[in-house]
């Protein structure tokens, strides 16, 4: 029996096959090999082609299965994990009405703001546990106020793995936590949420009817399965947005465990029990995979825009051709502090940790005699993990303890530069694990389709691969050089 899970991120599609008797990844690939492209028309806005998604989405799958010789009959069901907080829009006839607004636009910022104050923040956050922010249910709003001709031809406004959803099975629907991460769910009332609706003067019609997050939440269309060589009693039985589906797929399901990621953005979701929220929004909390009105489970959410793409910029504009690798060997020539050198990486749109200012990237204490590509590499990666001291600081200060977090042995968990700046300035140990968002999301699907009879069975083959304790010899240098870098960053928010 195999499970198929997607994975539709910003930067790339990545899809893989999963063995739901091993409990093993059978093969995995991802599309484009290069970042996926997102256009900016205008100062902080991000788009991408929802179209551009489901093709890399089917070349992937056609691809895989036939590279591994995979029988139709042999496919049970399908996954999705998403980036968040995007925005779909389609009409009648299932048609696209205008690109994607996704996570990472900061056009609705200041609506978002508004209604924080209009709706009353008492209520924004004992019901919605944010602020409307720049979430979708705000997005929404800006279609609405500025572009009237495209809003009076919605059928349907979701999430993009909605969309995926869509295209795969013909069914639109959407989980209460993908509803919570628009901010259009009510979690007092156990409902959608009618003041958003109001204030923003928009129809709930628009939104897709609701199913479990672990459910089958539909066939896939007959036409799709003979496209992709599927069998076509094929289900979707599994979509998260890819921040709780990253902790579900690394069996963080439980209050008190806590997962973390490093790629374009970076992010810790920590479980909680109980409905909590910070007084200003600059962390987020959003119903987990596993939440239910009468078993709470609430993912709270630090998410930094500018971590990874920091990374990725240096080298496309000062790596000339190296690889990451080669840049991690030059960083570790370079002492702890980087000499002075502060990077903030900050130019990937508003950032909620700052309250959605966007304060852009910064490039401090430059010292023209001294300071060579050795020192913005390093610089780069310590300003990264500094933003998650910086977050994580904020969700201690809501009483969550963070002794261990957990993360997939990816991205910029593969630098050793990065990893112990960050298991030092954090003061936990990290521990990793040969996992990803696509066989989160494979392993969810298995699970909403009967495969797996519980989450402990189908965790059971789950590998740890590397746990890394913090350094008592390095704390106190790590510590100084955070400092610094938190006076610098004091100067711009």
């Amino acid at each position: 029996m195999v499970s198929i899970g997607f994975d539709i991120g910003s930067s790339s599609i990545k899809c893989s096959l999963f063995d739901v008797e091993t409990g093993r990844t059978i093969d995995s690939d991802f599309h484009p090999k290069e970042e996926m492209k997102i256009d900016s028309p205008k100062a902080g806005w991000a788009e991408q082609n929802p179209e551009t998604w489901w093709e890399y989405a089917k070349l992937l799958t056609k691809n895989l299965i036939s590279k591994n010789n995979i029988k139709p009959e042999a496919v049970k069901s399908i996954g999705i994990s998403y980036q968040m907080h995007g925005l779909v829009l389609v009409d009648e006839n299932r048609n696209v009405l205008r690109p994607s607004i996704i996570w990472c636009d900061s056009r609705a910022v200041e609506i978002g703001n508004r209604a924080f104050k209009e709706i009353g923040e008492e209520y924004c956050l004992n019901n919605l546990l944010n602020s409307p922010g720049n979430f979708t249910a705000s997005k929404l709003k800006w279609v609405k106020d500025n572009e009237p001709d495209i809003y009076a031809k919605i059928f349907k406004a979701m999430l993009p793995g909605d969309f995926i959803a869509m295209k795969l099975t013909g069914e639109i629907n959407t989980t209460v936590s993908g509803l919570s991460e628009g901010i259009f769910w009510d979690f007092k009332e156990n409902q959608i949420s009618e003041k958003i609706f109001d204030y923003y003067c928009i129809d709930k019609k628009l939104l897709p009817d609701i199913v479990p997050t672990f459910s089958v939440q539909g066939k896939i269309l007959p036409e799709v399965a003979e496209e992709l060589g599927l069998n076509k009693e094929t289900v979707v039985s599994y979509r998260a947005g890819d921040q709780p589906n990253n902790a579900f797929s690394l069996n963080v399901l439980n209050p008190g465990e806590i997962a973390a990621t490093a790629g374009t953005s970076g992010v810790v979701y920590a479980v909680i029990d109980r409905l909590n929220y910070d007084k200003l929004s600059r962390v987020n909390q959003f119903a987990h995979v596993n939440h239910s009105h009468e078993n709470p489970r609430i993912g709270v959410l630090l998410c930094i825009n500018g971590t990874g793409i920091m990374n990725s910029y240096l080298r496309k504009n000062m790596g000339e051709g190296l690889s990451y690798d080669k840049m991690n060997q030059m960083s570790s020539e370079i002492e702890i502090g980087s000499e002075g050198l502060v990077v903030l990486p900050f130019g990937n749109g508003a950032e909620r940790v700052f309250e959605n200012k966007n304060i852009g990237a910064q490039f401090l204490n430059i010292d023209l005699n001294r300071h060579g590509k050795a020192h913005f590499f390093r610089a780069a990666q310590e300003g990264i993990a500094f933003t998650f001291k910086y977050g994580i600081d904020i969700i201690r200060q809501m009483g969550l303890d963070i002794n261990v977090i957990r993360a997939g042995k990816a991205n910029m968990f593969l630098s050793p530069i990065f990893k112990s700046t960050f298991t030092n300035i954090i003061d936990a140990a990290v521990e990793l694990y040969d996992t990803d968002g696509s066989v989160g999301a494979a392993r969810g699907a298995a699970l909403g389709a009967g495969l797996f009879k519980s989450p402990e069975e189908a965790f059971r083959n789950l590998t740890k691969l590397e746990v890394i304790e913090p350094d008592v010899s390095q704390k106190e240098i790590t510590n100084e050089a955070y400092y610094n870098w938190l006076t610098n960053l004091k100067k711009f928010i």
